[in-house]
C-alpha cells in the first residue's frame, strides 16, 4: 500500500472538545486524509452506520455515550480499527479499551506526528492482512514465505528468520521498491515507539541480510535509505 492509497483514506474522528477537534480536523486533512468530525458518540455511530469509514480516531470522554460505551456497540456490527484518545492514564482504562475491540490508545496530550504515524501503521497493517489472503512467491528469485513458521524458502532453504525478522521482512517485502521510515517500522513491526538510541530494528535487519544471503538469494536486498528508512529492491544493501 503506497503513501498516497494510505494518505487518501477516510476518517471519522469523534471528539467533543471544539478546539482539539477543529485541530485535528484541519491537520490530517492537511496530511492528505479524507475527514468526518463528529461532537458525541451517538452522532459518531450514526455517521459510522451510513458510511464506509477505513478508521475511527475516538476520545473516550464523550457526552452521552461515552467512548467505550460507543466502541462496543460499534465492534456489534464493524471491524473498523479504532484508535482511542484519552487523558485518562490508569491502565484499567486502557485494558478496557482493548478488550472492547480498540486497535490502538493515545494518551492525551500527543503530536499530531506521532499519531499520524499510528493512523499509518494500522493502515498498512489491514492493507498487508488482506494482501496475506494470496499466497506469495517472487518471480524473480523463488522466494517462498510460510505464514505458519515465520520463515522464508528458497529452492527447499530456510533462512530461520525469528518471528520479528520475518515480520519485518514481511513489511518492507510488500511494500518493494518504497522507503519505509524507521518510526513506522518500529510501530508496524516491534509495536513501540521510535527511539533513536534503539538499534534493535539495525539489528534485525542485518540478521535479515546475513540469513537471506546463506541461503543463496540474491535478487534483492534490504538496503539502507540514510536519514529516511529500509527499503526492499534491487541494488547491493549498504
Amino acid at each position: 500500500m503506497n503513501p498516497e492509497a494510505i494518505h487518501a483514506s477516510s476518517i471519522l474522528a469523534i471528539e467533543d472538545d471544539p478546539v482539539l477537534g477543529a485541530y485535528l480536523h484541519e491537520e490530517l486533512q492537511r496530511g492528505g486524509f479524507q475527514v468526518t468530525w463528529c461532537r458525541n458518540g451517538l452522532e459518531g455511530l450514526e455517521v459510522a452506520g451510513r458510511q464506509v469509514f477505513d478508521l475511527v480516531l475516538m476520545d473516550i470522554l464523550l457526552p452521552g455515550l461515552n467512548g467505550l460505551d460507543a466502541l462496543t456497540r460499534l465492534r456489534s456490527h464493524s471491524a473498523t480499527p479504532v484508535i482511542l484518545m484519552s487523558a485518562l492514564g490508569a491502565e484499567a482504562d486502557r485494558i478496557s479499551g482493548f478488550q472492547r475491540g480498540a486497535d490502538d490508545y493515545l494518551p492525551k496530550p500527543f503530536s499530531v506526528a506521532e499519531l499520524k504515524v499510528r493512523i499509518e501503521a494500522i493502515l498498512r497493517r489491514v492493507a498487508l492482512e488482506r494482501c496475506r489472503q494470496a499466497p506469495r512467491e517472487d518471480a524473480c528469485g523463488g522466494l517462498r514465505f510460510d505464514e505458519t513458521s515465520s520463515d522464508v524458502c528458497l529452492d527447499g532453504r530456510w533462512a530461520g528468520l525469528t518471528p520479528s525478522e520475518f515480520r519485518l521482512f514481511d513489511t518492507l517485502y510488500r511494500s518493494q521498491d518504497e522507503v519505509l521510515s524507521k518510526p513506522f517500522l518500529y510501530q508496524q513491526v516491534l509495536q513501540r515507539g521510535y527511539s533513536r538510541h534503539d538499534r534493535s530494528l539495525d539489528m534485525h535487519v542485518s540478521q535479515i541480510r546475513r540469513k537471506l544471503k546463506a541461503i543463496g538469494y540474491h535478487e534483492r536486498q534490504v538496503r539502507t535509505v540514510w536519514g529516511k528508512g529500509y527499503v526492499f529492491g534491487a541494488g547491493e544493501a549498504d
